[in-house]
């Protein structure tokens, strides 16, 4: 474009000019801008790196701010009204982006809010009010997911504009969430219940790298041709050439990384032209060796050094270097050589991107996430291999297609340079794919498929897709069914496929993932194989979001689920199988495990029943490395072992979790109780037995801890009672370290008491058991919430028949309900466990014996046990919130019925303390019976129940979250009857009726559905549910009606 025709900052209004620091946007700005700014149609946009791509973003988000714009010409905002939803491959572009917005769009009153793993001190109400949300893929499917139960997804109907960054993420295995969700904003904005919706006229923008397949991203995105935009290398303002060298592999990753130090020097003097040059290093340590090394090299060229030009030069790195707190950086920098990572102090940092930016310091070793982060761009590129060390899985990968980009994107400073230089380094085998891919020919595919059953159950138990017919519109709406059909090799179907047949295809993966969901109790499928309910295993499946596989072994769970085989779940789940054993490993594994002091829980035993000599598998590496890690002080101190530790941790806390709400559902005592104990074990990377508790609290490691130790403090209690001078004494700190100590106390929850008591009871063949929960002290941060759950059951059945998800804080003490227990011949033990959600060693147990003789008379024994520590001196009560009620689907599709027949179930029942509320419609469908449904099934039945299903919205009949559930102040007043109980008031004690009969399921509702819908039907009413249907108290914060999605909107 010439420069006559360059569109200028002032053909803004005059409120938005301010946005920006120049005065004309270059080419491929002013090229885009009409479309951008003066319309709001769909765009795609392929582009070079460092084109400035970025601004076409602010124009899009400008023209859905104009909107608020005044006849006036002024700016009038009404908060979270109209979202912009950016996504980003990384977390370091999200917090740039972040930074760069809040500084834009702030002062007129614009809430950026970032939903990453780093950021989870968001609410739901954060996320109403928030005008621009910039997040991951994985995040905000994560976030999705979780959210619809607790009215989260509500910001839904609010979504106006969708940024997405770097969209040939999508050929990445990280690219089925991002086409999951983008699927999912499609398929609920085509509700015709939307149309009034920001939503319903959502705008898609997408920004990628050169490729050839733009055409397919745009069918996927509905963009039309006027909003197809290809740019090649010559919209790039630095021209850039681009080098990739192939050498010998090694014997292993680590050897090949560091045997290309030895050919960087002779690179930068082929290729640098004595410029600046970024050396990209896959982790800290390479990017330090990398910079030592160098620095050695030119060490021997004295006077003559390459990387300095001048006496002015040295001198100013050499007065930096005595401000640097990092010695090794002290030396580097003398020779113009200096490293930046994440493990440099932020004085340091800042030092060094000074000196760099300054041409002083010439060569910077570097990770990856600079590449995303700061701008500092350089001459010359090095990409010292195209793997990197993946810390969650524990093992070199190839950089995903974004990262290798982004750190191209830095090579050329314009105006200094006006052309650039990329060198990549890699394996002779993969040259080929870093040919493709810097020169834009590696074509765009779509990676849902490997993982199509779990997105798919995520959008059924999100309600999105309700039937069969649901299930493959969305199937439809994701880009795997534009590449199906543009390349359907790559999918194992035959080439020159008829449409038909592909069709036909499509429609056979759906009913073939349906029926594994229906055989393993995840969905509810009715006799026809047409409609699609979720169920509770499949909901927790998606809120913990794992794997399918991984779900099924929880499933498999024996009955008596011990501690043991809790872990061994673990370690055989699918989230941590790329672990490998690997053969320098097997001395060490071995040697743990013939655990010589006695410091395992568990072992890896042989046939006999000894501990095994020799590890064979990954599964037994993962069980001694998680078994070694929470003894409190592991042996293991090799960098990969521990890198593989804290990822068997993180995802083993999660899986416990689920593990834990499968087993309440399922009321099973023994495996809930053993899985809670679990899951923070793993987040404590800590035994209930471990002597090293206190590691808990903040500011004591295992040196601390250990010294603690070795002076008999042990526990909580023994720590409360402790001379803070003699912890100073004996940890070698000066004073007042020992008052510090002491104060961590302070950040454990409130010490609760548990009492259990048997009243008389007048019902014949029921024993009233009265529980009685105080708090004797205070939590002394109380902006902490803490949470945990009360556990009640029978030992001798492995029954639950309490459970109830308690805000520790908060509840009214003391606080009491009464339980009618049925009472069977011989002893039985009653268990109370109130167990905290996050902190080991201050668990209440307690235990009540029942024995009934033939001539019923009962003899009560009392065996009680609890942890404790000193409360703190100031005692007092906040009221609690009140709660709701959750229930479980079973038997039969329920519609508009109200009167529900009640079952056996627990008080107060709280599957995952978000669920929803038992008085709403639900699909309630027998846990033990599901329906194995054929394509044949499917289809023939489609006209005929359209014809039934005429009024029935596929997002209809939902069901609604409840508020959370907390212990309540008035709860030994109130009187109730759900769920197959009777709840009234006696002698100031709640009483729960629990019936005998076992074989009816909580929550269960009779009810014809056929005759309800028929009957519908004749009265010509309209059976969507909304939120008036069931009264339901909503937020004030969150005021909602609901869409067909099943989902509350704004």
């Amino acid at each position: 474009m010439d420069s006559y025709s360059l569109k200028s900052v002032f053909d803004l209004p005059q409120p938005f000019q301010s946005c920006f620091s120049f005065r004309y946007f270059n080419s491929l700005q002013s090229e885009c801008f009409p479309t951008c700014y003066h319309s709001d149609v769909n765009m795609v946009i392929s582009a070079p790196t460092g084109s400035g791509k970025t601004v076409l973003f602010e124009l899009c988000i400008l023209r859905l701010l104009s909107r608020s714009i005044s006849s006036e010409g002024r700016f009038i905002h009404v908060k979270g009204s109209l979202k912009t939803i950016y996504i980003a491959p990384s977390k370091a572009l999200v917090q740039e982006k972040v930074r760069d917005w809040n500084q834009k769009f702030g002062p007129w009153g614009i809430c950026c809010l970032e939903l990453t793993g780093d950021n989870e001190s968001y609410t739901p109400r954060n996320i109403n009010e928030a005008d621009i949300i910039l997040t991951t893929p994985e995040k905000f499917d994560a976030v999705s997911r979780y959210g619809i139960e607790s009215g989260g997804l509500s910001f839904f109907s609010d979504i106006a504009l969708l940024l997405i960054d770097e969209v040939h993420l999508l050929n990445d295995p990280r690219g089925a969430a991002l086409e999951a969700i983008v699927s999912r904003i499609k398929i609920i904005s085509c509700n015709p219940k939307m149309k009034l919706n920001p939503l319903a006229q959502v705008r898609f923008l997408a920004l990628s790298a050169t490729i050839p397949n733009i055409e397919d991203l745009a069918k996927w995105l509905l963009v039309p041709d006027q909003g197809i935009k290809r740019f090649g290398e010559e919209m790039r303002p630095v021209k850039l050439t681009t080098k990739v060298f192939g050498y010998a592999p090694a014997k292993n990753d680590f050897l090949f990384e560091k045997r290309l130090q030895n050919y960087i020097f002779d690179i930068l003097m082929q290729y640098s032209k004595g410029k600046s040059a970024l050396i990209f290093c896959s982790t800290r340590k390479g990017a330090q060796e990398a910079a030592q090394r160098l620095a050695q090299i030119v060490m021997n060229f004295g006077q003559s050094n390459p990387f300095i030009k001048s006496r002015e030069q040295q001198d100013q790195l050499r007065e930096a270097s005595m401000s640097l707190s990092d010695k090794q950086m002290q030396s580097y920098i003398l020779y113009g050589v200096g490293y930046h990572n994440g493990g440099l102090c932020h004085k340091d940092r800042s030092i060094v991107e000074g000196l760099f930016l300054k041409g002083d310091i010439q060569v910077l070793c570097t990770t990856n996430t600079l590449a995303h982060g700061i701008n500092l761009p350089a001459h010359t590129v090095v990409i010292k291999s195209t793997q990197h060390f993946n810390k969650e899985k524990s093992l070199y990968m190839e950089y995903d297609r974004s990262t290798i980009l982004q750190m191209s994107g830095r090579a050329g400073r314009p105006p200094f340079d006006d052309t650039g230089m990329v060198i990549i380094m890699t394996r002779r085998e993969t040259v080929h794919l870093y040919e493709n891919l810097l020169s834009g020919c590696e074509v765009v595919e779509s990676q849902l498929l490997s993982c199509v059953t779990e997105h798919l159950l995520a959008e059924i138990v999100q309600l999105t897709v309700s039937d069969i017919t649901k299930a493959i519109e969305w199937m439809k709406c994701s880009y795997l069914y534009v590449r199906m059909k543009r390349n359907p090799e790559n999918y194992g179907i035959k080439k020159g496929i008829s449409a038909d047949r592909l069709e036909k295809h499509v429609q056979e993966i759906c009913v073939q993932k349906v029926n594994e969901l229906s055989q393993y109790q995840m969905v509810w499928v009715d006799e026809d194989g047409f409609l699609l309910r979720p169920l509770d295993p499949g909901r927790l499946m998606t809120k913990y979001y794992l794997r399918f596989d991984t779900m099924k072994q929880i499933m498999r769970t024996p009955e008596s689920c011990s501690l043991e085989d809790a872990l061994r779940v673990v370690c055989f789940a699918e989230e941590i199988a790329w672990i490998q054993l690997r053969r320098n490993e097997k001395k060490i594994l071995n040697d743990i495990n013939a655990d010589k002091d006695g410091r395992l829980r568990f072992h890896i035993l042989g046939d006999k029943g000894k501990k095994k000599k020799r590890i064979q598998t990954r599964e037994e590496k993962i069980f001694i490395l998680a078994n070694d890690c929470l003894t409190g002080d592991p042996s293991v101190h090799e960098l990969s072992l521990i890198q593989d530790i804290n990822s068997i941790c993180s995802n083993g806390c999660r899986i416990a979790k689920c593990m834990k709400e499968y087993f309440v559902y399922k009321k099973n005592f023994k495996g809930a109780v053993n899985s809670a104990l679990l899951a923070k074990s793993f987040n404590q990377k800590l035994w209930d037995d471990s002597p090293y508790l206190l590691k808990q609290l903040p500011g004591i490691g295992m040196i601390t801890a250990k010294a603690l130790h070795s002076m008999g403090v042990k526990s909580f209690e023994a720590l409360a009672e402790a001379d803070p001078r003699k912890i100073e004494l004996v940890t070698g700190r000066k004073y007042p370290f020992g008052n510090h100590i002491k104060d961590s106390l302070l950040s454990l929850p409130p010490k609760v008491d548990v009492k259990l008591t048997e009243m008389e009871s007048h019902t014949h063949g029921k024993s009233k058991l009265v529980v009685t929960l105080t708090r004797i002290s205070q939590s002394g941060q109380s902006a902490k919430r803490h949470y945990a759950d009360m556990i009640i059951g029978l030992e001798e059945d492995n029954t639950i028949f309490f459970h109830e998800k308690i805000r520790v804080d908060q509840f009214s003490s003391p606080y009491s309900t009464t339980i009618l227990v049925p009472i069977s011949q011989g002893k039985q033990t009653i268990k109370a466990n109130f167990i905290f959600e996050e902190y080991i060693g201050i668990d209440v147990h307690q235990k009540l014996f029942f024995m009934k003789e033939i001539s019923s008379d009962v003899i009560l024994k009392r065996n009680r046990k609890q942890a404790s520590f000193p409360p703190p001196e100031e005692i007092f009560v906040i009221e609690d919130d009140d709660r709701n009620l959750t229930h479980i689907p079973q038997e039969e599709t329920s519609t508009l019925s109200k009167d529900k027949e009640e079952s056996n179930s627990i008080p107060t029942f709280d599957l995952l303390n978000e669920m929803f509320e038992e008085d709403e419609c639900a699909t309630e469908v027998q846990e033990d019976k599901f329906k194995i449904i054929t394509e044949k099934t499917v289809f023939d039945h489609i006209r005929e129940k359209a014809k039934n299903f005429s009024l029935l919205s596929s997002f209809e009949n939902i069901r609604c979250p409840p508020v959370e559930v907390l212990l309540g102040r008035n709860h030994a007043c109130e009187k109730w009857s759900n769920h197959g109980h009777e709840k009234t008031s006696y002698h100031g004690h709640e009483v729960v009726v629990l019936d005998d009969d076992d074989n009816k399921v909580p929550g269960q509702t009779d009810v014809n559905f056929q005759a309800d819908l028929r009957k519908a039907e004749q009265e010509d009413i309209n059976l969507s549910l909304t939120l008036n249907d069931h009264n339901i108290a909503v937020n004030s914060d969150n005021i909602s009606s609901v869409v067909d999605t099943g989902t509350p909107f704004r």
